[in-house]
């Protein structure tokens, strides 16, 4: 009786760390062939087959296959864009953000494809002065919202519930602070969940603060974050695994002083944040994710800092673990635990499997 006691009890045991308790092995990166040399922006798992992701020069790459092959196109008329948000929606289907460096309010463009890539229909092209739009994210295939940089005290922010228009809703969005702005590093700087929920992370002002709404962009709240901020620096990035649980990332680009990358972390849907054990990267966080599918309850998260580094979290950021020579990289997303992508400069794509 004592031994068989002895033997549920060790298995017990074993049961709760290979179930109960977050892994800690490294994962597996396979480098990919993304079909082009242009610098890799934002990356949009459909499903672990189906990847879409963008960049510079007006590029896009998808594959169909999990990544063994990518094929690489540039949208004409946007040679001399930058692709700094893409949103996939099937092998079919996908939405591309642009933004320009000439100045030309007229860069900052949606455009959209529902053959592949084989042909693009040009969507949204904006008008305002001083708009900059930094990143969008979807609800559905046909809603979804797009975030700008605030213009004389407003947040110049849009709305599509139809996947072919899109309609301004700055009159329900928050008074912005002084100049406070996103950053356009890796097409995550809003976030969405289920069929409503939404946060925006900001900075380039006083404080560095989380936008959210509940009701699919009609109101909104703005809560403070912890994360450093000042015209070069906030929050750049932003993740939700529930309606409750999130986490943000940002730092400062102002080479002057590289040692605030952080993330904090959300139990009640944004309204307060805590920062976490610092990640083991340099300059700021330019994209995180949860290496999770739809309904998984996973902590773990990666982050990439572009120089600075990579690093991956089993716990939400209690405990951090660097991803080895891992560097050059602007944005990561996950289908699944075993398949996630991280792309960034020269084209570069590494797939990262849990």
């Amino acid at each position: 009786m004592l031994r068989r006691s002895l033997v549920s009890l060790l298995l017990a045991f074993a049961t709760l760390i290979a179930y109960g308790q977050p892994t800690t092995s490294q994962p597996a990166l396979t480098p990919q062939n993304s079909g082009t040399t242009n610098g890799l922006i934002a990356v949009s798992p459909v499903n672990p087959q189906v990847v879409w992701a963008s960049g510079r020069n007006g590029t896009f790459t998808v594959t169909t296959d999990g990544g063994n092959t990518w094929n690489a196109g540039v949208v004409p008329g946007a040679e001399a864009l930058q692709f700094r948000d893409v949103q996939g929606v099937s092998a079919k289907v996908a939405y591309l953000m642009s933004i320009g460096t000439s100045g030309d309010p007229s860069d900052f463009r949606i455009y959209k494809t529902q053959d592949g890539g084989a042909t693009w229909t040009l969507q949204f092209v904006n008008q305002l002065a001083g708009a900059f739009y930094d990143c969008f994210a979807f609800w559905t295939p046909n809603k979804g919202i797009a975030h700008s940089d605030s213009v004389n005290g407003v947040f110049p922010d849009l709305r599509t519930t139809d996947g072919t228009t899109w309609q301004s809703i700055s009159a329900n969005m928050p008074p912005a602070l002084p100049g406070e702005g996103s950053f356009a590093a890796s097409g995550t700087c809003v976030a969405t969940q289920g069929g409503q929920n939404a946060w925006i992370t900001t900075g380039v002002s006083s404080v560095a603060r989380v936008l959210a709404t509940r009701d699919g962009g009609n109101t909104w709240n703005a809560y403070d974050t912890p994360l450093v901020s000042n015209s070069s620096a906030g929050g750049f990035t932003i993740a939700f695994r529930n309606p409750w649980n999130g986490i943000v990332g940002g730092g400062d680009l102002g080479p002057g002083d590289p040692n605030n990358a952080r993330t904090a972390t959300s139990s009640d849907g944004g309204v307060t944040w805590t920062l976490t054990n610092p990640p083991p990267v340099t300059g700021a966080i330019f994209g995180l994710a949860y290496a999770q599918g739809a309904g998984n309850g996973s902590r773990t998260v990666v982050v990439t800092a572009n120089a600075g580094g990579a690093a991956w979290t089993p716990d939400e950021g209690t405990t951090w673990f660097s991803l080895p020579g891992v560097k050059g990289f602007w944005a990561v997303a996950f289908a699944s635990p075993k398949a996630g992508w991280l792309v960034g400069v020269n084209g570069q794509i590494l797939k990262i499997s849990f």
